[in-house]
């Protein structure tokens, strides 16, 4: 397993508290791009621009790969566009949503 499906493997222990499904599932992560030297960058959106929990979910996603032993700097970059819509989630965040 590379580093970048490490990290993807990680993020699944970081959760949006109002669905309670994690970041991966929910279709939240739009890229992890690793460095030769171990940087990490991982573009991400959230559900709605006016979420409550902006803060908390994106710390969470920072560190969360900030603690894991291979990983050097990390940096979370919040995008809007492409909008997040339920067709990106994974087929797992869509049975725990009931669909």
């Amino acid at each position: 397993m590379n580093l970048k499906e490490k990290i993807l493997t990680e993020l699944k222990s970081v959760y949006d508290p109002e669905l309670n499904i994690n970041v991966v599932d929910l279709g939240l992560i739009y890229n992890v791009e690793v460095t030769e030297t171990a940087d990490v960058t991982i573009t991400m959106t959230l559900t709605t621009p006016g979420c409550p929990l902006h803060d908390s979910i994106t710390s969470g996603v920072r560190y969360c790969a900030e603690g894991m032993e291979e990983t050097k700097k990390v940096e979370v970059n919040l995008v809007w566009e492409p909008a997040w819509s339920p067709d990106k989630m994974t087929a797992e965040g869509l049975r725990l949503l009931g669909r």
